[in-house]
């Protein structure tokens, strides 16, 4: 295939796919804790035939990884009792199937065995034990302080779990925004405890996507998209006229 064509494609395949980033940008505007996701590219560089002139060698584009903005968005005010934002850093913990994953989406409640569950019924993970947090359905009051320790009744009977990772280029996603350390082989990266955590009970943190911005990037790629399929075209047909002149000699 002619190099310019392979060129165009390898751009043209890494504009679709950043796309499918931008569309699920938007996608989760509204979805608590979310972090806007960005497709990392670069050129690889192929060695082009001897010649007296033109290009020593071809830039391609390769999509080597994802880009994620940990910043925190803006906190909304709910009122429910075991919603809570972090301020500042750190993550929530949760167990799925025996492993914990880490979160920004404190969108929690109370389940039918007195467990504290994030919105997916995941439970939540205690500060010190990294055990499930059980409360007492019955209680009176409950109130979370800005440290994380849980009170019922005036009495603190668990500690919300908020936790640090030092390396956030390590964390996978997992899906329902969520991740995993991956980056912790030997157990030097496990994250640990926050020291001075800064929680608001009847707060979520809203997702930190730039609507506006997303639908700039989009028009951005498409436009890009439609010119390096013009791009194509005219390769094609240059192609074609040298074809049907040489068939002519």
């Amino acid at each position: 295939m002619d190099n310019a064509l392979m060129i165009g494609l390898s751009r043209q395949m890494a504009l679709r796919q950043a796309m499918d980033v931008v569309a699920n940008n938007i996608a989760n505007a509204n979805t608590a804790g979310f972090k806007v996701e960005s497709l990392l590219v670069e050129n690889i560089a192929a060695p082009t035939a001897e010649q007296a002139d033109g290009p020593t060698d071809l830039q391609y584009v390769d999509v080597w990884g994802m880009g994620r903005d940990f910043r925190q968005g803006a906190l909304q005010a709910t009122g429910r009792t075991f919603d809570v934002a972090i301020e500042g850093e750190g993550f929530f913990a949760v167990e799925v199937n025996g492993a914990e994953q880490y979160s920004r989406d404190g969108r929690f409640h109370l389940d039918n065995n007195g467990q504290l569950a994030a919105h997916d019924g995941a439970p939540v993970l205690d500060a010190a034990s990294r055990s499930p947090i059980m409360l007492n359905p019955s209680a009176t009051s409950t109130t979370i302080t800005e440290g994380g320790a849980i009170m019922q009744d005036g009495v603190e009977v668990a500690r919300l779990g908020v936790f640090e990772v030092a390396n956030l280029a390590g964390l996978s996603k997992q899906g329902s925004g969520r991740y995993v350390q991956t980056d912790n082989a030997d157990g030097r990266n496990t994250p640990e405890a926050a020291f001075a955590p800064t929680v608001r009970q009847g707060f979520v943190e809203a997702s930190n996507v730039q609507p506006v911005v997303e639908m700039t990037d989009m028009m951005t790629v498409m436009r890009s998209y439609q010119s390096v399929s013009k791009f194509i075209e005219q390769t094609e047909d240059i192609n074609r006229r040298a074809i049907e002149r040489l068939g002519k000699v």
